[in-house]
């Protein structure tokens, strides 16, 4: 078992184009936020598991003795490719959740007693000290959950030794190998199917990996050279129900389907070319006409979005914000409210950057300068975590 400190973060998600699409078997690319989840575990031996979660004001401890009572219950599995349904029941009982909670932070300390539980099975279960805050917002359909399990799973498989730690003594940050990478995923993918149920796997995909992933009928490839767009990030802080927004889309196709089919297959157009510019992009100069045609699309997606019945007022205040400074805008992720991304091209004066984010702001938006196609799941040594998430993840 590795024993010490242990860094890692993951980046959050945004969908670049095909949202609603990737349903009905289309093309979707989702690309990394440079907006990140950061971990710090440390092993002790004070015969205790803890948890910090600086972002939602919690941190709870367990003995290892009540915690070593779960695992004759535990499936004799070496590593599940579907959930304990029973060592998930016996959590449950354990910290008294009922079926239908939806907690959040009910939901992220189920995942993490789980990863732990069925990743030291069969060995003595360490005492761990274990701190996660994120520069995502919850609920905002960034993928701050997935970046989570990623972390967890990530932290917890190095320290039971099931990967070896990527970082070397001379190295600032490290990345695991395409193997190592592929078993964090599917644990982080457990994490996520604790909390939502039923994912499809592209934001854990995407923090694990980084870049860009296609998505096309369930399988996920990621890409192997994207560039790194700056963006804006807005949230509307508009709240908005996935589950109804796929359902109104599917009410709009089975009721107009000579008209809606096009629509998709001109969105998995749009995912398609927009693939290809980014490509080149990597290849050969970038040009203003790689930013043109970018523009262009994120301006025909938007309007097929909105006659998907996605869009919102909220949105609409976005692209026309954005618009007024020459800039484009569309939503990602489900619509009807939720977050939006603002293309900046590199020439962009950031006195517009800044008076844009602020009459966003003065909309009553939140507002974030990042960028997006960055890397997926890292290791760190300390001095390259920033200071200010260095002091909150060390702060008990």
């Amino acid at each position: 078992m590795q024993v010490g400190d242990i860094y890692v973060s993951a980046p959050g998600k945004a969908i670049l184009h095909g949202e609603h699409a990737v349903v009905h078997g289309k093309v979707a690319l989702a690309v990394s936020l440079n907006l990140r989840t950061y971990l710090r575990l440390n092993t002790s031996n004070d015969g205790k598991v803890c948890i910090n979660l600086p972002n939602i004001d919690t941190f709870l401890s367990w003995d290892l003795s009540e915690l070593k009572k779960l695992i004759p219950y535990m499936s004799k599995r070496e590593e599940a490719k579907r959930l304990d349904a029973e060592l998930l029941r016996r959590l449950r009982e354990f910290l008294d959740i009922s079926n239908g909670s939806l907690d959040t932070c009910n939901m992220a300390i189920l995942a993490f007693l789980y990863i732990y539980l069925s990743l030291f099975r069969s060995s003595e279960l360490p005492s761990l000290k274990v701190s996660v805050w994120s520069e995502l917002p919850t609920g905002a359909g960034l993928g701050s959950s997935a970046a989570y399990s990623v972390c967890l799973a990530a932290a917890l498989l190095s320290v039971s030794g099931a990967t070896p730690a990527p970082l070397k003594e001379w190295d600032h940050t490290a990345r695991w190998c395409q193997e190592d990478l592929e078993l964090i995923n599917s644990w982080a993918f457990q994490g996520e199917m604790i909390i939502h149920g039923n994912p499809s796997g592209v934001d854990n995909a995407v923090g694990t990996w980084g870049g860009m992933l296609r998505f096309l009928a369930g399988k996920i490839i990621p890409l192997s050279r994207v560039p790194l767009l700056r963006i804006l990030l807005t949230n509307t802080k508009v709240p908005r129900s996935t589950k109804v927004l796929v359902a109104r889309v599917k009410d709009k196709i089975n009721k107009f389907p000579s008209i809606m089919t096009p629509v998709l297959d001109s969105v998995d157009a749009i995912s398609c070319t927009c693939e290809k510019v980014l490509s080149e992009m990597t290849s050969e100069p970038i040009t203003g006409e790689h930013y043109n045609i970018l523009e262009e699309l994120i301006d025909i997606n938007q309007h097929h979005l909105n006659v998907m019945g996605v869009g919102h007022p909220t949105l609409d205040t976005l692209c026309r914000v954005t618009l007024a400074k020459g800039l484009h805008s569309k939503l990602t992720g489900a619509g009807g409210g939720g977050c939006g991304i603002t293309l900046l091209r590199p020439e962009t004066d950031s006195s517009v950057v800044q008076t844009t984010a602020q009459d966003l702001k003065d909309c009553g938006f939140d507002c974030w300068e990042t960028s997006i196609g960055g890397p997926g799941v890292q290791q760190h040594s300390p001095l390259s975590v920033k200071e200010e998430v260095l002091e909150i993840l060390n702060g008990y």
